[in-house]
């Protein structure tokens, strides 16, 4: 519910209400039925209604592995999407103009879907209807954390309320205000980052024939582009366009003329989809590696991307933040049911401790492909086309690649 004004103590204070902020908090209400605590969310976009104006509900899709269903299923998240979802029935990876191709089939992995795309607006409107909705988390919107510190029982924060100041303490602060966290600066956790010089170009695109629940992600010599299946509209076939290209072709084709950029993305593509007619508003974001070197300190834990910003060509940054979400919920209901504060730092090391290899892996494997499929290193040519030579002619290859796009690895 929406509050006007603050009280001067939250057991629990969320900074962000974005796709991850927010589905933290749907976990948070699970656990809230058992053991009543204080929660207090901090958002800076004021909701519009039921749907916060901000970068985390553009008109951007996001990919969400089969495990993500299972957790937003948890969090009764998912019936409320309802048929906002496509279904991932098929993926199919192949390099532009090289021998090699991969197709891995949701049937022949014994799964309802390897995963499911939703337009980033629906996903808001869900989210925030929840805590709009919500009789156990208070939501102070707009409001922004002017300053922050540490205190012997956790933190205290002076918030930013219209034209007024309050000051909160709490037990623990969730940060989940987004990669340019100007909390995490104030607090001087700094980030180890890699930068691809590489931005993202995205659009949803019309095309002529149905894609019958297909994803695909093609490599080519700027970058990997992915074509998302999206719901039809009157019958008009739709997908969402994730087409990674250097910083300088990103500029020219945001503002290329419809025409030119749907000829230069069917020769990139193919014909698959057949004839790609329309491109909707183009999108373009700056692509890198962000981890911080610190995700948890007494009173205090980060999630989603001010702990990590992944490169989106295997679709596993919120994925992986949705895991992360659901492990800490985990391990402040153990800290409740022990009577320990939940920000105290034995209690946040374990849920560092129990999500680190996942978090490593995700990370790897992410950056690895990135490499990989955006050189034309003669070298990595060849590992590449024999990799995915690899891929289609073994079933435990293939296996344990669709367990890793699923989530469930």
């Amino acid at each position: 519910m929406q509050i006007s004004n603050p009280d001067k103590f939250y057991d629990l204070v969320v900074v962000g209400a974005g796709m991850v902020g927010a589905s933290f908090c749907c976990a948070l209400e699970n656990l809230l039925r058992e053991s009543p605590i204080s929660v207090l969310v901090i958002e800076a976009i004021a909701p519009n209604n039921g749907l916060a104006k901000q970068s985390s509900f553009d008109a951007r899709s996001t990919a969400l592995s089969f495990g993500s269903r299972k957790i937003f299923e948890e969090f009764a998240v998912w019936q409320e999407l309802g048929a906002a979802v496509s279904a991932i029935d098929e993926i199919q990876v192949s390099d532009r103009g090289r021998l090699g191709a991969v197709s891995l089939s949701a049937q022949e992995q014994k799964v309802d879907a390897f995963g499911y795309v939703v337009e980033n607006k629906r996903l808001g409107e869900v989210l925030n209807a929840r805590l709009l909705g919500s009789d156990k988390i208070n939501l102070l919107s707009p409001a922004a954390v002017s300053s922050i510190k540490a205190t012997e029982g956790g933190m205290q924060l002076r918030l930013q309320h219209g034209d007024s100041d309050a000051i909160v303490d709490t037990s623990l602060v969730v940060l989940a205000d987004g990669g340019k966290s100007p909390v995490c600066e104030q607090l001087g956790i700094s980030q180890s980052i890699e930068r691809y010089d590489q931005h993202a170009l995205i659009a949803n695109i019309v095309f002529e024939k149905p894609h019958n629940n297909i994803a695909y992600e093609r490599f080519t010599d700027t970058g990997p582009l992915a074509i998302l299946p999206l719901q039809a509209i009157d019958g008009t076939n739709r997908g969402s366009l994730v087409w990674t290209l250097s910083v300088e072709q990103a500029a020219e084709f945001r503002e290329m003329n419809e025409e030119q950029l749907l000829s230069l993305l069917q020769e990139r593509f193919g014909f698959k989809l057949g004839k790609i007619t329309n491109i909707g508003e183009r999108f373009v974001y700056p692509l890198s590696l962000s981890l911080a070197k610190e995700q948890v300190r007494p009173g205090l834990a980060l999630l989603g991307n001010v702990a990590h910003t992944l490169h989106p060509v295997a679709g596993q940054g919120l994925n992986l933040a949705l895991r992360d979400a659901r492990v800490l919920v985990d391990v402040l209901g153990k800290a409740m049911q022990q009577g320990a504060a939940l920000g105290d730092m034995s209690m946040l090391s374990e849920y560092v401790a129990r999500q680190e290899a996942d978090q490593a892996l995700t990370t790897q494997f992410t950056h690895n492909i990135t490499k990989l499929f955006s050189s034309n290193n003669d070298a990595k040519v060849w590992l590449r086309k024999f990799g995915l030579l690899a891929v289609e002619l073994s079933p435990r290859v293939r296996h344990s690649l669709a367990e890793r796009a699923m989530g469930l690895s």
